[in-house]
Protein backbone atom coordinates (compact mmCIF):
# COMPACT_ATOMS: atom_id res chain seq x y z
CA UNK A 1 0.00 0.00 0.00
CA UNK A 2 2.58 2.32 0.96
CA UNK A 3 5.01 1.42 -2.56
CA UNK A 4 1.91 1.94 -4.43
CA UNK A 5 0.93 5.62 -3.00
CA UNK A 6 4.88 6.57 -3.22
CA UNK A 7 4.19 5.57 -6.91
CA UNK A 8 1.22 7.63 -7.19
CA UNK A 9 2.56 10.61 -6.17
CA UNK A 10 5.58 10.39 -8.00
CA UNK A 11 3.56 9.97 -10.53
CA UNK A 12 1.44 13.18 -10.11
CA UNK A 13 4.44 14.88 -9.76
CA UNK A 14 5.22 14.25 -13.47
CA UNK A 15 4.86 17.00 -16.11
CA UNK A 16 1.07 16.68 -17.50
CA UNK A 17 3.23 16.02 -20.78
CA UNK A 18 4.52 13.13 -19.79
CA UNK A 19 1.75 11.77 -17.91
CA UNK A 20 -0.50 11.94 -21.10
CA UNK A 21 2.79 10.53 -23.82
CA UNK A 22 1.58 6.75 -22.81
CA UNK A 23 -1.84 7.23 -24.10
CA UNK A 24 -0.87 8.63 -27.48
CA UNK A 25 1.47 5.48 -27.66
CA UNK A 26 -0.90 3.20 -26.74
CA UNK A 27 -3.36 4.18 -29.54
CA UNK A 28 -0.50 4.34 -31.93
CA UNK A 29 0.77 1.05 -31.27
CA UNK A 30 -2.58 -0.27 -32.00
CA UNK A 31 -3.34 1.82 -34.66
CA UNK A 32 -0.28 -0.25 -36.26
CA UNK A 33 -1.42 -3.71 -35.82
CA UNK A 34 -2.89 -5.69 -38.74
CA UNK A 35 -5.89 -6.97 -36.97
CA UNK A 36 -7.33 -3.47 -36.07
CA UNK A 37 -6.63 -2.28 -39.73
CA UNK A 38 -10.02 -0.66 -41.16
CA UNK A 39 -11.29 -0.57 -37.60
CA UNK A 40 -11.24 3.29 -37.05
CA UNK A 41 -13.47 5.50 -37.51
CA UNK A 42 -15.50 5.94 -40.96
CA UNK A 43 -16.52 9.24 -42.29
CA UNK A 44 -17.92 10.05 -46.20
CA UNK A 45 -18.12 6.42 -47.00
CA UNK A 46 -14.79 5.92 -48.80
CA UNK A 47 -13.67 2.43 -49.31
CA UNK A 48 -10.85 0.91 -46.97
CA UNK A 49 -7.54 0.86 -48.46
CA UNK A 50 -4.56 -1.03 -47.08
CA UNK A 51 -1.56 1.15 -44.89
CA UNK A 52 1.39 3.00 -46.78
CA UNK A 53 3.70 5.40 -45.61
CA UNK A 54 1.04 7.88 -44.91
CA UNK A 55 -0.94 5.53 -43.09
CA UNK A 56 1.89 6.19 -40.58
CA UNK A 57 2.26 9.84 -40.80
CA UNK A 58 -1.33 10.14 -40.17
CA UNK A 59 -1.23 7.52 -37.12
CA UNK A 60 1.28 9.03 -35.49
CA UNK A 61 -0.25 13.04 -36.37
CA UNK A 62 -3.45 11.74 -34.56
CA UNK A 63 -1.61 9.85 -31.69
CA UNK A 64 1.53 11.92 -30.78
CA UNK A 65 0.18 15.19 -30.11
CA UNK A 66 -2.05 13.81 -27.25
CA UNK A 67 0.90 14.42 -25.32
CA UNK A 68 0.24 18.26 -25.34
CA UNK A 69 -3.30 18.20 -25.08
CA UNK A 70 -3.30 19.95 -21.82
CA UNK A 71 -0.40 21.94 -22.25
CA UNK A 72 -1.04 23.43 -25.41
CA UNK A 73 -4.56 21.97 -26.28
CA UNK A 74 -4.84 24.12 -29.65
CA UNK A 75 -1.74 22.31 -31.00
CA UNK A 76 -3.31 19.25 -30.20
CA UNK A 77 -6.13 19.89 -31.76
CA UNK A 78 -4.75 21.62 -35.01
CA UNK A 79 -2.45 18.26 -35.65
CA UNK A 80 -4.91 15.79 -34.56
CA UNK A 81 -7.27 17.52 -36.96
CA UNK A 82 -4.85 17.76 -39.96
CA UNK A 83 -4.29 13.49 -39.30
CA UNK A 84 -7.86 12.84 -39.23
CA UNK A 85 -8.58 14.18 -42.52
CA UNK A 86 -5.48 12.25 -44.09
CA UNK A 87 -6.64 9.48 -42.58
CA UNK A 88 -10.12 9.45 -43.86
CA UNK A 89 -9.27 10.93 -47.67
CA UNK A 90 -7.04 8.57 -48.10
CA UNK A 91 -9.42 6.03 -46.80
CA UNK A 92 -7.21 4.30 -44.30
CA UNK A 93 -9.69 4.34 -41.56
CA UNK A 94 -7.06 4.05 -38.69
CA UNK A 95 -7.99 2.53 -34.97
CA UNK A 96 -5.71 6.12 -34.36
CA UNK A 97 -9.01 8.17 -35.30
CA UNK A 98 -10.24 7.92 -32.23
CA UNK A 99 -8.27 10.18 -30.85
CA UNK A 100 -9.98 13.50 -32.38
CA UNK A 101 -12.47 13.14 -29.42
CA UNK A 102 -10.28 13.58 -27.49
CA UNK A 103 -8.45 16.31 -28.35
CA UNK A 104 -11.54 18.09 -29.27
CA UNK A 105 -12.97 17.62 -25.59
CA UNK A 106 -9.03 18.51 -24.62
CA UNK A 107 -9.62 21.61 -26.10
CA UNK A 108 -13.00 22.20 -24.38
CA UNK A 109 -12.11 21.75 -21.59
CA UNK A 110 -8.10 23.61 -21.52
CA UNK A 111 -8.00 25.89 -23.59
CA UNK A 112 -7.79 29.73 -22.85
CA UNK A 113 -7.89 31.73 -25.59
CA UNK A 114 -9.32 32.17 -29.15
CA UNK A 115 -12.21 29.29 -27.88
CA UNK A 116 -14.51 31.60 -29.87
CA UNK A 117 -12.22 31.39 -33.35
CA UNK A 118 -10.99 27.61 -32.53
CA UNK A 119 -14.63 26.71 -33.03
CA UNK A 120 -15.61 29.05 -36.50
CA UNK A 121 -12.29 27.46 -38.03
CA UNK A 122 -12.80 24.12 -37.27
CA UNK A 123 -16.65 24.31 -38.40
CA UNK A 124 -14.92 25.27 -41.97
CA UNK A 125 -12.20 22.57 -41.74
CA UNK A 126 -15.04 19.99 -41.40
CA UNK A 127 -17.52 22.09 -44.54
CA UNK A 128 -14.09 21.85 -46.51
CA UNK A 129 -13.48 17.88 -45.34
CA UNK A 130 -16.99 17.13 -45.65
CA UNK A 131 -17.41 19.01 -49.50
CA UNK A 132 -13.77 16.91 -50.51
CA UNK A 133 -15.36 13.62 -48.55
CA UNK A 134 -18.40 13.66 -50.91
CA UNK A 135 -16.94 14.69 -53.86
CA UNK A 136 -14.36 11.03 -53.60
CA UNK A 137 -16.80 9.61 -51.88
CA UNK A 138 -19.93 7.25 -53.13
CA UNK A 139 -22.26 10.33 -52.27
CA UNK A 140 -23.36 9.65 -48.47
CA UNK A 141 -26.55 11.82 -47.47
CA UNK A 142 -25.92 14.92 -46.29
CA UNK A 143 -27.63 14.37 -43.15
CA UNK A 144 -24.91 11.97 -42.12
CA UNK A 145 -21.75 14.81 -42.16
CA UNK A 146 -24.68 16.91 -40.21
CA UNK A 147 -25.20 13.66 -37.75
CA UNK A 148 -21.13 13.45 -37.09
CA UNK A 149 -20.78 17.50 -37.28
CA UNK A 150 -22.73 17.12 -34.17
CA UNK A 151 -21.53 14.81 -32.49
CA UNK A 152 -17.78 16.66 -32.65
CA UNK A 153 -19.97 19.87 -31.34
CA UNK A 154 -21.67 17.68 -28.40
CA UNK A 155 -17.85 16.75 -27.17
CA UNK A 156 -16.29 19.94 -27.45
CA UNK A 157 -20.29 21.22 -25.30
CA UNK A 158 -19.15 18.72 -22.86
CA UNK A 159 -15.26 19.67 -22.67
CA UNK A 160 -16.58 23.63 -22.44
CA UNK A 161 -19.18 22.41 -19.69
CA UNK A 162 -16.22 20.65 -17.75
CA UNK A 163 -14.15 23.49 -18.01
CA UNK A 164 -16.84 26.21 -16.42
CA UNK A 165 -17.64 23.90 -13.78
CA UNK A 166 -14.15 23.46 -12.64
CA UNK A 167 -13.60 27.36 -12.97
CA UNK A 168 -17.06 27.44 -10.77
CA UNK A 169 -15.47 25.22 -8.31
CA UNK A 170 -12.18 27.11 -8.36
CA UNK A 171 -14.06 30.65 -7.71
CA UNK A 172 -15.84 29.03 -4.60
CA UNK A 173 -12.86 28.27 -3.45
CA UNK A 174 -11.13 31.51 -3.64
CA UNK A 175 -14.73 32.55 -2.23
CA UNK A 176 -14.45 30.42 0.97
CA UNK A 177 -10.50 31.33 1.49
CA UNK A 178 -11.51 34.90 1.38
CA UNK A 179 -14.27 34.54 4.35
CA UNK A 180 -12.36 32.79 6.07
CA UNK A 181 -9.66 35.53 6.08
CA UNK A 182 -11.76 38.26 6.45
CA UNK A 183 -13.36 36.38 9.26
CA UNK A 184 -9.86 36.22 10.98
CA UNK A 185 -8.97 39.84 10.23
CA UNK A 186 -12.18 40.47 12.01
CA UNK A 187 -11.54 38.76 14.93
CA UNK A 188 -8.35 40.06 15.21
CA UNK A 189 -10.01 43.25 14.90
CA UNK A 190 -11.49 42.39 17.47
CA UNK A 191 -8.93 41.35 20.08
CA UNK A 192 -7.12 44.39 19.58
CA UNK A 193 -10.12 46.48 20.43
CA UNK A 194 -10.56 44.58 22.93
CA UNK A 195 -6.43 44.63 24.35
CA UNK A 196 -5.74 48.17 23.28
CA UNK A 197 -9.00 50.06 24.35
CA UNK A 198 -8.78 48.64 28.08
CA UNK A 199 -5.16 49.04 28.65
CA UNK A 200 -4.81 52.46 26.98
CA UNK A 201 -7.78 53.73 28.75
CA UNK A 202 -6.47 52.12 32.39
CA UNK A 203 -3.13 54.17 31.91
CA UNK A 204 -5.08 57.44 30.79
CA UNK A 205 -6.88 57.16 34.14
CA UNK A 206 -3.82 56.49 35.74
CA UNK A 207 -2.00 59.44 34.08
CA UNK A 208 -4.81 62.37 34.48
CA UNK A 209 -4.88 60.78 38.50
CA UNK A 210 -1.09 61.26 38.94
CA UNK A 211 -1.25 65.01 38.05
CA UNK A 212 -3.20 65.42 41.33
CA UNK A 213 -0.78 63.36 43.03
CA UNK A 214 2.79 65.42 43.30
CA UNK A 215 2.25 66.47 46.88
CA UNK A 216 1.84 62.76 47.34
CA UNK A 217 5.02 60.82 46.73
CA UNK A 218 4.22 57.42 47.32
CA UNK A 219 0.62 57.35 46.09
CA UNK A 220 2.60 59.16 42.73
CA UNK A 221 5.17 56.26 42.61
CA UNK A 222 2.43 53.57 43.09
CA UNK A 223 0.11 55.36 40.15
CA UNK A 224 3.15 55.37 37.68
CA UNK A 225 4.04 52.15 38.59
CA UNK A 226 0.56 50.95 37.90
CA UNK A 227 1.17 52.96 34.38
CA UNK A 228 4.59 51.07 33.73
CA UNK A 229 2.51 48.03 34.88
CA UNK A 230 -0.33 48.42 32.45
CA UNK A 231 2.02 49.31 29.63
CA UNK A 232 3.68 46.08 29.64
CA UNK A 233 0.84 43.91 30.00
CA UNK A 234 -0.69 46.18 26.83
CA UNK A 235 2.80 44.72 25.08
CA UNK A 236 2.36 41.09 26.17
CA UNK A 237 -1.01 41.10 24.64
CA UNK A 238 -0.46 42.73 21.57
CA UNK A 239 2.66 40.00 20.76
CA UNK A 240 0.18 37.52 21.71
CA UNK A 241 -2.25 39.14 18.81
CA UNK A 242 0.73 39.35 16.74
CA UNK A 243 1.67 35.91 16.98
CA UNK A 244 -1.66 34.70 15.40
CA UNK A 245 -0.60 36.41 11.94
CA UNK A 246 2.90 34.40 12.24
CA UNK A 247 2.79 30.82 10.25
CA UNK A 248 4.67 29.51 12.76
CA UNK A 249 1.75 30.54 15.47
CA UNK A 250 0.89 27.53 17.45
CA UNK A 251 4.17 25.96 18.98
CA UNK A 252 3.79 28.84 21.66
CA UNK A 253 1.69 29.12 24.58
CA UNK A 254 -1.82 28.82 23.99
CA UNK A 255 -3.47 32.84 22.94
CA UNK A 256 -6.94 32.27 25.11
CA UNK A 257 -6.19 33.73 28.49
CA UNK A 258 -8.00 31.69 31.26
CA UNK A 259 -10.74 33.08 33.22
CA UNK A 260 -8.53 32.92 36.49
CA UNK A 261 -7.04 35.86 34.64
CA UNK A 262 -9.92 38.22 35.60
CA UNK A 263 -8.77 38.77 39.06
CA UNK A 264 -5.44 40.61 36.96
CA UNK A 265 -8.04 42.72 35.62
CA UNK A 266 -9.76 43.63 38.20
CA UNK A 267 -6.47 44.55 39.97
CA UNK A 268 -5.28 46.38 37.55
CA UNK A 269 -8.66 48.58 37.52
CA UNK A 270 -8.48 48.87 40.83
CA UNK A 271 -4.99 50.62 40.72
CA UNK A 272 -6.48 52.90 37.99
CA UNK A 273 -9.04 54.06 41.02
CA UNK A 274 -12.12 52.45 39.75
CA UNK A 275 -13.54 50.47 43.22
CA UNK A 276 -13.93 46.70 41.95
CA UNK A 277 -16.05 44.30 44.09
CA UNK A 278 -15.17 40.58 42.30
CA UNK A 279 -16.97 37.57 43.14
CA UNK A 280 -16.03 34.08 41.74
CA UNK A 281 -18.64 31.23 41.87
CA UNK A 282 -17.74 27.14 40.63
CA UNK A 283 -14.91 25.58 39.75
CA UNK A 284 -13.87 25.94 35.85
CA UNK A 285 -14.08 23.10 33.57
CA UNK A 286 -10.81 21.47 32.46
CA UNK A 287 -11.82 22.69 28.95
CA UNK A 288 -13.84 25.20 27.93
CA UNK A 289 -12.83 26.13 24.09
CA UNK A 290 -13.72 29.98 22.64
CA UNK A 291 -16.13 30.44 26.36
CA UNK A 292 -13.20 31.11 28.53
CA UNK A 293 -12.10 34.00 25.95
CA UNK A 294 -15.51 35.53 25.69
CA UNK A 295 -15.87 35.59 28.85
CA UNK A 296 -12.76 37.39 29.61
CA UNK A 297 -13.19 39.69 26.80
CA UNK A 298 -16.92 40.49 28.28
CA UNK A 299 -15.02 41.44 31.54
CA UNK A 300 -12.46 43.49 29.62
CA UNK A 301 -14.98 45.53 27.94
CA UNK A 302 -17.03 45.85 30.42
CA UNK A 303 -14.63 47.06 33.18
CA UNK A 304 -13.38 49.55 30.48
CA UNK A 305 -16.13 51.31 29.85
CA UNK A 306 -16.43 51.83 33.84
CA UNK A 307 -13.40 53.39 33.89
CA UNK A 308 -14.39 56.01 30.68
CA UNK A 309 -18.25 56.53 31.90
CA UNK A 310 -18.50 55.56 35.68
CA UNK A 311 -14.72 56.48 36.89
CA UNK A 312 -14.70 55.91 40.24
CA UNK A 313 -18.24 54.46 40.99
CA UNK A 314 -18.61 50.82 42.86
CA UNK A 315 -18.41 48.55 40.29
CA UNK A 316 -19.18 44.45 40.71
CA UNK A 317 -17.40 41.27 38.60
CA UNK A 318 -19.14 38.07 39.20
CA UNK A 319 -18.33 35.24 36.86
CA UNK A 320 -19.86 31.78 38.15
CA UNK A 321 -18.86 28.46 36.56
CA UNK A 322 -21.75 25.94 35.66
CA UNK A 323 -21.51 22.28 34.13
CA UNK A 324 -22.04 23.95 30.70
CA UNK A 325 -21.85 27.54 30.38
CA UNK A 326 -19.76 30.70 32.24
CA UNK A 327 -22.54 33.51 33.59
CA UNK A 328 -20.61 36.71 33.86
CA UNK A 329 -22.52 39.87 35.06
CA UNK A 330 -20.41 43.56 35.36
CA UNK A 331 -22.36 46.44 36.56
CA UNK A 332 -21.85 50.32 37.75
CA UNK A 333 -23.83 51.87 40.34
CA UNK A 334 -23.71 55.36 38.57
CA UNK A 335 -22.01 57.10 41.29
CA UNK A 336 -18.82 57.81 39.28
CA UNK A 337 -17.86 60.87 37.08
CA UNK A 338 -17.93 60.49 32.88
CA UNK A 339 -20.62 60.11 30.54
CA UNK A 340 -24.50 58.80 31.73
CA UNK A 341 -24.00 55.79 30.11
CA UNK A 342 -21.66 53.98 27.59
CA UNK A 343 -21.40 56.01 24.24
CA UNK A 344 -18.92 55.86 21.70
CA UNK A 345 -18.70 53.58 18.75
CA UNK A 346 -20.72 51.02 20.32
CA UNK A 347 -18.01 48.56 18.84
CA UNK A 348 -16.81 47.34 21.65
CA UNK A 349 -20.28 46.01 23.65
CA UNK A 350 -21.65 45.00 19.40
CA UNK A 351 -18.51 42.92 19.00
CA UNK A 352 -18.95 41.54 22.01
CA UNK A 353 -22.57 40.54 21.55
CA UNK A 354 -21.73 38.76 18.03
CA UNK A 355 -18.81 36.49 19.89
CA UNK A 356 -21.32 35.62 22.86
CA UNK A 357 -24.32 34.70 19.04
CA UNK A 358 -21.73 32.60 18.11
CA UNK A 359 -21.30 30.49 20.57
CA UNK A 360 -24.85 30.05 21.01
CA UNK A 361 -24.98 32.50 24.52
CA UNK A 362 -27.08 35.28 25.36
CA UNK A 363 -25.54 38.95 25.64
CA UNK A 364 -27.44 42.02 27.23
CA UNK A 365 -26.17 45.49 28.37
CA UNK A 366 -27.91 48.64 29.07
CA UNK A 367 -28.51 50.96 32.06
CA UNK A 368 -29.83 49.62 35.39
CA UNK A 369 -32.68 50.74 37.64
CA UNK A 370 -31.24 53.08 40.25
CA UNK A 371 -28.65 54.06 37.74
CA UNK A 372 -25.65 52.92 36.80
CA UNK A 373 -24.90 50.10 33.97
CA UNK A 374 -24.76 46.30 33.89
CA UNK A 375 -23.76 43.69 31.54
CA UNK A 376 -24.37 40.20 30.86
CA UNK A 377 -23.33 37.48 29.46
CA UNK A 378 -24.55 33.63 29.22
CA UNK A 379 -21.63 31.80 27.52
CA UNK A 380 -22.07 28.07 26.77
CA UNK A 381 -18.75 25.95 27.47
CA UNK A 382 -16.67 23.79 25.23
CA UNK A 383 -17.25 25.53 22.38
CA UNK A 384 -14.32 25.45 19.76
CA UNK A 385 -12.05 28.46 18.72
Amino acid sequence: MIDSRRALGLWRRLDVTVRDLPLGLLFLVASLLPSLQGHGTEFGGLPTRPADALAGVAAVLQCVPIAVRRRWPLVCLALVSAGFALDQIRGYHLFAGTMLPIALLSAGMHLERHRRATVIGGTVAFAALSAEMYRRGPGEAVVEFVAFYLTLALVWGIGAWMRSARAAEADRRRRVAEDARNAERARIARELHDVVTHHVTAMVVQSEAARYLTAAPERLDETLAGVSDTGRRAITDLRHLLDLLNPDHGTAEPRTPPVGRVLTLVEQTRRAGQPVEFTEEGTPAASTGSSDLVAYRVVQEALTNALKYDHGGNTSVLVRHGEREITVEVGTDGSGTGAASPGGSGRGLAGLKERVDVLGGQFSAGRRDGGGFVVRARIPGGSVA
